[in-house]
């Protein structure tokens, strides 16, 4: 028997009644499920694995459930749990729902040197998203920089892993997207752009690279789904409740769906991160043709499909000439050499997940959250595959 149980058990036999340790006995047992649990890990391939499976049983071909599969274990991979396995069921049931077409193909619509225009025809934002972000980066490496616009997509998870492959081959990356309205403007108590999250990444010298990733609200809406899948408050500033009024009450904020821009209210200058949501919305929505602001169905609205616009981009360096690496490297490590205010060093966009990533590969897998592996287990019976398989944390 555990510490834990010993404790608990100990208070029970002083409770002043039988039925309050009855009671408190559930509590002791999901408190030690949870201590056994978080000893546990998933393999990232088992997670790969799960996710395509499901989206397989769902109608999608094995090869573009395996894209997902690998773009939502990433996510998990780099800490953002709220844009991974967390995203999985909403994707089966909106195939589910005929919101998203699980077999379709991106059409290139318009191809014109550096620059195209392609329909997603409402399939898998991460197949067309991959398959955007490829016809960028071949473009950049002809003519120095791409750029490809999409309409007809959807939810294509998180940004980072797009400019991620950009910079795997050298090239700086861009992308960015709209999303269904989620922000209140400044000054405004109903939603009318989205969380209209945005990434750039460059790779520098030593190995080193910068790769920022951001929502233009104060926080993407999986974290406040997080929050209510662990039963916990969010930071003020993330939100307005259903009174229009910032809250911190996370079930309140999820029923209003009124992010706050980056920077929260006007004072703190909030209304900068709703001036970068609506740049956004430029470069996708109106550039693309697809729907734009609040022409966007509501997250939770089933009553047509999503049509989201997007925008990536490619550059190579080297077009513009020689060391733009080694001058990135340079100002990263000025950067990381500045006195700190406390024993935590300097902070460079894409450190955190890098941070994530190597704890992952020490421990052999990725650490869920209790609520998360019991959802996913639950899943899985209903899918008919197997459930994740769990293993033993590595000590670090």
């Amino acid at each position: 028997m555990s510490n834990v149980h010993r404790s608990l058990l100990a208070a029970c036999s002083n409770a002043s009644s039988l039925k309050y340790s009855l009671k408190l006995a559930p509590v002791i047992a999901r408190m030690a499920s949870n201590r056994a649990t978080e000893q546990m890990v998933v393999p990232k391939e088992d997670v790969i694995r799960f996710i395509a499976e499901c989206l397989t049983k769902s109608g999608t071909t094995p090869e573009d459930g395996r894209t997902v599969g690998h773009h939502l274990m990433t996510a998990d991979y780099c800490g953002h749990f709220s844009h991974g396995m967390n995203r999985m069921q909403m994707y089966v049931q909106d195939i589910k729902d005929e919101m998203t077409d699980p077999v379709a193909k991106p059409k290139v619509v318009t191809d014109f040197q550096a620059i195209a225009l392609v329909d997603g025809n409402n399939g898998l934002g991460q197949v067309v998203g991959k398959f955007c972000m490829e016809m960028a980066m071949e473009k950049a490496k002809k003519f120095g920089i791409g750029m490809v616009s999409v309409r007809g997509s959807n939810h294509y998870g998180i940004c980072g892993y797009y400019t991620r492959m950009a910079v795997e081959q050298g090239l700086i990356g861009f992308t960015c997207t709209n999303t269904s309205p989620l922000m209140a403007p400044t000054r405004s108590k109903k939603a009318c752009l989205g969380t209209n999250p945005l990434s750039l990444g460059m790779k520098a010298a030593g190995g080193d690279s910068f790769v920022l990733d951001m929502a233009t609200t104060a926080v993407a809406l999986g974290k406040i789904e997080l929050a209510i899948r662990k039963e916990e408050p969010i930071p003020e500033g993330w939100a307005l409740g259903t009174d229009g009024k910032p809250t911190r009450d996370s079930e309140d904020a999820y029923k209003a769906s009124l992010l706050m821009p980056l920077g929260g209210e006007e004072n703190n200058s909030g209304y900068k991160g709703y001036g970068l949501g609506l740049m956004v919305e430029v470069l996708c929505g109106v550039l693309s043709g697809s729907e734009f602001g609040s022409n966007i169905r509501q997250w939770k609205n089933k009553s047509k499909i999503a049509n989201l616009g997007q925008c990536f981009m490619a550059v190579d360096p080297a077009a513009f000439g020689p060391g733009s690496e080694e001058r990135l490297g340079k100002l990263l490590q000025q950067l990381r050499d500045l006195p700190t205010v406390s024993d935590k060093p300097v902070i460079i966009a894409g450190d955190p997940e890098k941070a994530s990533m190597a704890r992952v590969d020490k421990e052999g897998g990725i650490t869920y959250h209790p609520n998360q592996l019991q959802a996913s287990k639950e899943f899985a019976e209903l899918m008919g595959v197997q459930p994740m398989k769990l293993i033993a944390k590595k000590a670090v």
